[in-house]
């Protein structure tokens, strides 16, 4: 085995892993996080982080990253946290026109 080990060793337990097993199943699960859960499966089966970044096509500095968050939270981590910023003021999609009567074409 080449290169160096990494101190940051995924464990978990057999209900931990039927959760994120059942999140790739699901097909409503969104992608980043059935990514998420598909590298932790894979680093906790014992693949190194270089592997499963190719498996799984992310760097390996987000790989890593959502692993140490998985360590330290649980399956928990694995979820996006809340974005800083304002809330949008209207949905694109909303039927409603809130605000400026809506956003008006030119032309």
């Amino acid at each position: 085995m080449r290169g160096r080990k990494s101190a940051l060793i995924v464990r978990m337990d057999d209900e931990t892993r039927e959760t994120l097993l059942g999140w790739l199943r699901c097909q409503k699960t969104p992608v980043g996080l059935a990514k998420r859960a598909w590298a932790m499966l894979l680093l906790a089966d014992g693949q190194t982080f270089s592997a499963v970044c190719r498996q799984v096509d992310m760097g390996e500095r987000h790989v890593r990253k959502w692993a140490q968050r998985f360590v330290r939270h649980g399956a928990a981590g694995l979820y996006d946290q809340p974005r800083p910023g304002r809330k949008p003021v209207f949905s694109p999609r909303s039927r409603h026109l809130l605000g400026q009567d809506g956003l008006r074409a030119t032309g």
